[in-house]
């Protein structure tokens, strides 16, 4: 037996409120409550203010976090397995993929987008909160480096294509590596991390109001529901789009190296190098996660193969319903957790 039916419960409990809420999204989408002209400026202020605040309210208020010192570990491992997962993907692409229905150039470098890096944010970041909490913060940290491979990495793997000419092949070196980077170095979510961690640096977070900080807390509680919500009406509109038509074996590539492949070698990697508790959960809930939805769009922007990027997404994330749980069961019982 892997672990205590009682803990699996409630393991899956969690993963199934989890869905639940996107599962209300896609229903509000269903019925026009959520309507696509809402999206932009939800997932603005999402990103823009209710994630950072949710990001401040949880450094500031951790205990456990002394000081940059003990921050550095978990976006360098977010980095380094991310960007892993990006070539380890690419070279399947590159080897099986061809046998497999991914011909062309342009198919195996989004299998590679797509496939190479776990959902990081709306489901990962709630199952934190109720199952491992005090693992939050080393998660968002996690999350940082995560963020960091994938607009350089990701982008240089997608954007690397033949075929059509990419937005920015005409522009210097300079620029082009900038606007890789700047959606990172620019984003709202990571200067609440610098600053909140800056904060805690210096001893300062005492002398923040009590009224602030209660404000902070409040937006803080409406990210995810609201993230979770946006994240199951975008489903829907992915799973209308989406060409099933001889995609099996793209599919069964894509579990086979999400779903199987990587979650074995992050819980390797965990039970071998990684010694905080809390950072071997992260681990484990990054482990059993799906492929990340953001690479679709990311996958449209640079004229990537969508449909490959869709087929690899959606079925990892309704599989996501049955093997989250299973892998999050194995990686308790494997990491002692």
């Amino acid at each position: 037996m892997l672990m205590d039916p009682e803990a699996f419960a409630v393991i899956i409990s969690s993963v199934l409120g989890v869905f639940l809420v996107m599962g209300v999204g896609a229903l509000c989408r269903i019925q026009h409550w959520l309507t696509h002209q809402a999206d932009v400026s939800l997932a603005k202020l999402t990103a823009k203010v209710l994630l950072p605040c949710l990001f401040l309210d949880r450094i500031l208020g951790d205990s456990t976090l002394d000081s940059l010192a003990s921050a550095w570990l978990p976006p360098v491992l977010g980095f380094a397995i991310t960007t892993f997962g990006f070539l380890a993907a690419w070279y399947a692409a590159k080897t099986i993929g061809p046998f497999v229905g991914l011909k062309t150039d342009a198919q195996q470098r989004a299998f590679a987008l797509c496939a190479g890096i776990c959902n990081y944010g709306y489901i990962p970041l709630p199952l934190a909160q109720i199952t491992y909490p005090n693992a939050e913060v080393e998660m968002i940290l996690h999350n940082v480096g995560v963020d960091i491979s994938l607009w350089s990495v990701g982008v240089a793997i997608v954007t690397g294509s033949n075929g059509k000419k990419r937005p920015k092949e005409q522009q210097s070196a300079w620029r082009r590596n900038w606007e890789r980077v700047s959606p990172v170095a620019t984003s709202a979510p990571l200067i609440a991390v610098i600053v909140a961690l800056s904060i805690r640096a210096a001893g300062a977070e005492t002398l923040i109001p009590t009224s602030v900080m209660r404000s902070v807390g409040l937006l803080a509680s409406s990210s995810i529901p609201l993230g979770l919500l946006l994240s199951g009406a975008i489903l829907v509109d992915f799973l209308r789009a989406a060409d099933w038509t001889g995609s099996a074996p793209v599919i069964g590539l894509a579990v086979g190296f999400r779903q199987l492949f990587m979650p074995i070698v992050m819980l390797g990697i965990a039970s071998v190098t990684v010694t905080a508790t809390d950072l071997k959960q992260v681990l484990l809930l990054e482990a059993a996660m799906p492929s990340a939805v953001f690479p679709i769009v990311l996958t449209r922007l640079y004229e990537g193969d969508t449909a490959t990027a869709l087929r690899v997404v959606l079925s990892t994330s309704l599989l996501g319903i049955v093997l989250i749980p299973v892998w999050m069961a194995i990686g308790a019982w494997w990491l002692a957790v």
